[in-house]
C-alpha cells in the first residue's frame, strides 16, 4: 500500500475512535434509520457513510439537498456527545433554530433553514457548558463546519427544569405538589436559592397569593379581591412556609440535597427541527397558540390587552387592541379558539366576559357577563363556540367563586347559569377546561378535583364523572372528531381520555416524572401531543402502544396550550413560552 494512502487509512481510523463508532452500520430505509447490524467491513464503512446518513435524516424532511452548517459536539467527559440541543441566531434576526445531535454527536441545519450570515450559537446540555466556538459565518453555497467543544458547568442551578427540582428536593408528593402553584409565575431556582426562613415566607406567600393568576416577574398584577391563602395554596400554609425554608439556603451557603438531572434525548427524540420566534415586548405573554387555515399564528396576551398575530414566514407580527370591559381590573386574556366561520374567540379573564374577532373585518365584538352574576373575582377563563352553529349558543366559565358556567344564546345576549359543585361536599373544585361535542353538549374539566362533567344541551341536566387516578385535576384538553375529550391530568401524571358515548376513561402514565401535564391533544394521525410546565419536554404519544417521544425545548419553557397543525407532513408541533415572550414551532422529522 502506498505511505499516502496509508497516512489517510489512519487518519479514518483515528477519526473512528476519537468518534467511538463500532463495528456497526445503521439500516436506512426512506431517509430513516431504524438500526443497526453487524458491519463485516469494519468502522471505516461507517465512517465513510455517516455523512450520507445525517444528509438522508434532514433532506427527507425538508426536501433539501445540502446542509448549510454541520459538526459534531463532543467534550472530555463523554467525547461524542448525543442528545445535545445546538442552536444558532442569525445577527439582527428574531428567530432561533435549533437541532439536536444524533448518536456520533453530529448535528446539520439545512440550507433551507440557515441562510448566509454570521450566527450566534448556544447549547442546552444540562452540567455543560459551550467552551467554543460560540459563532460561525455561514457563506452560500457551502457547508459551514462548525465543532462544538463542552465543559462541565459551574452553575449547574441555573440549568435545572423544574421537574429536575421536584426531583431533587426532599418531601413527600403532596409538599411537592403544592409548589407547582408557583411555577405559574416563576421558576422553581428562585424559590429555593431564596434565604427566607418560615416567617419571611408567610410573607411571601401572602404577597403571592394578592397577584393575579397572569403575573410574572416582569409584569406582576394585583387582584382587586383580598388575598386567599387557602384557595391559592391549599390548606395548611404555616406547613407550607416552613417546608420551604427546610430545602432553600435560608440556614447554609449550600443546598441541603443532592440535585438530580434527567438524561439528555436520544434516538428519535433527536430527530427534530425546532424554530423559536422572539416577540417585540419581554412583557407579552403568549398564552393560548393557534395556527389558522393560512398559516397564520394567533396568540391570547395572557398579561396585556391585546390579540396577537405572526406570520412565521415574515416573522412579521401586528397586535389588536382588545377593548377593556373593567377598567381597573387586571389586563389579559387565556383561552383562544375558534369556530366553524374561522373567527376567533378570547376569554376575558378578570376583564368580564368572551369576545369574538373577525379577522375580514379586525374587528371584535365583547359579551360581557350580567352583573347579577359577577363579583370582584369573576374571571371567564374559558370559551366554546366550536359548534354554536348547532343551536345559536356559546359555551363559557367562571373560574372565581362561585365556580360556574354560563351558556349564552348569541341573538339575544341572555345568560344561563350553572354551579356545578354546590351539591358536594366542600371541597376543591373549579371549572377549567371547557369544549363542546359535535351536539353542542358542554363537557368540562375539574381542575379543582376529578371530574369531568357533561351538561346535555337540550334538558340542561348536568352530570360528573371521576376519573379512574383520585385527585387527578384534569387541566385541558380537546375533542377529537369522534367525540372523545383528551385531557392532561395536572396532579395524576396522565394523560386521560373520555369517550363521551360510551362514558368510559382511559389513561396514559407519561414517561418523565412531575411533567404535571397541562394540555393534550389528538393529532390526524391518531398520536397524541401533550405537555406540561415543568419539564421543557413536549410529549408524543401513540395510544395503541402507550410508546412516548419526548422533545426537549431549547430553553425554560413555561408551557400552556398545545397546538398541532394537522396540514403539514409530518404535522407541526406549536406553543407559546408564556414567561419568555416567544412562539415555538417543532417540526420532528419522522
Amino acid at each position: 500500500m502506498k505511505r499516502a494512502s496509508m497516512r489517510a487509512l489512519l487518519r479514518l481510523i483515528g477519526i473512528m475512535l476519537v468518534a467511538q463508532v463500532h463495528v456497526t452500520r445503521a439500516q436506512v430505509v426512506n431517509g430513516t434509520i431504524l438500526g443497526t447490524v453487524r458491519d463485516p467491513t469494519g468502522a471505516i464503512m461507517a465512517a465513510a457513510a455517516f455523512p450520507f446518513f445525517l444528509w438522508s435524516r434532514l433532506s427527507a424532511a425538508e426536501g433539501s439537498a445540502r446542509l448549510a452548517l454541520a459538526g459534531q459536539v463532543t467534550s472530555m467527559e463523554e467525547g461524542p456527545m448525543e442528545g445535545v440541543l445546538v442552536s444558532v441566531r442569525q445577527d439582527g434576526s428574531p428567530t432561533t433554530i435549533t437541532v439536536v445531535t444524533d448518536g456520533q454527536g453530529r448535528y446539520g441545519f439545512p440550507s433551507a433553514r440557515v441562510a448566509t450570515g454570521h450566527y450566534a450559537i448556544r447549547i442546552r446540555a444540562v452540567g455543560f457548558d459551550l467552551d467554543g466556538p460560540k459563532a460561525v459565518d455561514v457563506a452560500a453555497d457551502k457547508t459551514a463546519t462548525a465543532d462544538l467543544t463542552l465543559r462541565k458547568t459551574k452553575n449547574i442551578v441555573s440549568q435545572l427544569t423544574d421537574a429536575e427540582w421536584l426531583a431533587s428536593i426532599p418531601g413527600t408528593e403532596s409538599q411537592k405538589k403544592q409548589l407547582l402553584g408557583c411555577t405559574n409565575c416563576h421558576t422553581l431556582e428562585r424559590t429555593l436559592t431564596s434565604t427566607h426562613d418560615a416567617d419571611d415566607f408567610m410573607g411571601v406567600l401572602e404577597r403571592m397569593a394578592s397577584y393575579a393568576n397572569m403575573s410574572f416577574p416582569l409584569h406582576p398584577q394585583t387582584r382587586v379581591s383580598a388575598p386567599d391563602l387557602v384557595r391559592r395554596f391549599g390548606a395548611g400554609t404555616d406547613d407550607l412556609a416552613r417546608y420551604l425554608a427546610s430545602i432553600n439556603l435560608s440556614s447554609s451557603r449550600d443546598l441541603p440535597f443532592a440535585l438530580k438531572t434527567l438524561p439528555r434525548p436520544t434516538g428519535p427524540s433527536t430527530r427534530v427541527i425546532i424554530t423559536e420566534y422572539d416577540l417585540p415586548r419581554k412583557t407579552i405573554e403568549p398564552h393560548d397558540v393557534i395556527v389558522d387555515a393560512d398559516g397564520i399564528v394567533w396568540f391570547s396576551n395572557f398579561g396585556e390587552q391585546f390579540l396577537g398575530r405572526l406570520d412565521p414566514k415574515t416573522a412579521t407580527f401586528t397586535e389588536y387592541p382588545v377593548p377593556l370591559s373593567r377598567p381597573g381590573f387586571p389586563t389579559g386574556m387565556l383561552d383562544l379558539e375558534t369556530d366553524l366561520e374561522g373567527n376567533l374567540w378570547l376569554s376575558m379573564m378578570y376583564q368580564n366576559g368572551i369576545a369574538r374577532f373577525e379577522k375580514k373585518t379586525e374587528t371584535f365584538k365583547i359579551w360581557s357577563v350580567p352583573p347579577e352574576f359577577t363579583n370582584s373575582e369573576t374571571q371567564q377563563s374559558m370559551v366554546g363556540p366550536q359548534h354554536w352553529e348547532v343551536d345559536g349558543k356559546v359555551w363559557l366559565n367562571d373560574a372565581g367563586t362561585p365556580s360556574a358556567i354560563y351558556r349564552m344564546d348569541m341573538a339575544s345576549g341572555k345568560f344561563e347559569r350553572w354551579t356545578p359543585y354546590k351539591d358536594l361536599p366542600p371541597g376543591p373544585h373549579s371549572v377549567y377546561g371547557i369544549y363542546s361535542d359535535s351536539k353542542n353538549n358542554l363537557f368540562f374539566l375539574d381542575f379543582g378535583g376529578e371530574n369531568v362533567g357533561k351538561i346535555d344541551a337540550k334538558t340542561g341536566k348536568l352530570t360528573l364523572f371521576p376519573t379512574p387516578t383520585p385527585r387527578s385535576r384534569p387541566r385541558r384538553g380537546r375533542m377529537d372528531g369522534q367525540d372523545r375529550l383528551w385531557f392532561g391530568e395536572f396532579y395524576g401524571g396522565k394523560i386521560g381520555m373520555f369517550d363521551t358515548r360510551t362514558e368510559k376513561f382511559q389513561e396514559w402514565s407519561v414517561p418523565t416524572p412531575h411533567t404535571a401535564p397541562y394540555d393534550v391533544v389528538l393529532d390526524k394521525n391518531g398520536e397524541v401531543w401533550g405537555a406540561g410546565m415543568e419539564a421543557d419536554r413536549i410529549m408524543r404519544m401513540d395510544p395503541k402502544t402507550a410508546r412516548f417521544i419526548e422533545y426537549l425545548l431549547p430553553r425554560q419553557t413555561n408551557i400552556r396550550r398545545v397546538f398541532v397543525d394537522n396540514s403539514t407532513t409530518p404535522v407541526t408541533f406549536w406553543v407559546g413560552n408564556n414567561e419568555s415572550a416567544s412562539i415555538i414551532k417543532l417540526e420532528p422529522l419522522q
